[in-house]
């Protein structure tokens, strides 16, 4: 059976993964597709120089080989998702292998932004969510995570985060079948796209 493919769209930091993570709990064995993963390939450049790439603009993903490896997975076929790394700006070697499930979530920044991608999502859904509680998670994260500092991560969402969320991001939400709020408890965002799955299966005949 051709996997349901369930796409999810939002601002940096809006609770993307979350709901994404909270949903494979409530829908066992479903797989997680990072649009993260999908950074262009720049190891070729020194350290610095990747360091000044504007990875907020779709320019900065792969989005033919994602698209190539969705319809694989649509045609009950496995792929093959690289492995990027934050720290060092670059793909890693080695990829993480992504089964047909029932389900399998898409989720990026920019997930909605390209025709030919939407065109092979079931059900889409946005996360929207305040920018300034964006920007405070985004603050956590990076320096918990990423190795970044706080000055460094303010700079970068004035600079590139902010700007392309306005650019490219918000104005994706119209392609949205559900828009849920980042700020709200997850239980509560999970279960309406739980119920607008199977609103969509039933009128799919699913």
């Amino acid at each position: 059976m051709r996997p349901h493919i369930i796409g999810i769209a939002g601002p940096s930091s809006s609770g993307k993964t979350e709901l994404a993570r909270q949903l494979c709990l409530k829908l066992p064995g479903t797989s997680i597709v990072s649009l993260d993963s999908y950074y262009r390939a720049i190891s070729h450049l020194p350290l610095e120089e990747r360091a000044k790439t504007n990875f907020d603009h779709p320019d900065a993903l792969d989005w033919e080989l994602l698209h190539a490896h969705l319809s694989d997975l649509s045609g009950g076929r496995p792929f093959e998702e690289p492995v990027y790394s934050f720290a060092e700006h670059t793909r890693l070697p080695g990829t993480c292998i992504i089964e047909p499930h029932e389900f399998v979530i898409v989720e990026g920044l920019f997930v909605f932004y390209w025709p030919e991608l939407r065109g092979i999502l079931d059900t889409r859904v946005f996360v929207q969510t305040d920018p300034e509680v964006c920007f405070q998670r985004r603050l956590r994260r990076d320096v918990a995570e990423r190795g970044r500092t706080p000055e460094s991560v303010r700079q970068q969402y004035a600079r590139t985060v902010l700007p392309g969320a306005e650019w490219f991001v918000y104005p994706t939400r119209k392609y949205a079948d559900l828009v849920v709020s980042g700020e709200e408890p997850l239980d509560r965002s999970t279960a309406a796209v739980i119920q607008a799955l199977h609103q969509a299966r039933a009128a799919a005949g699913a």
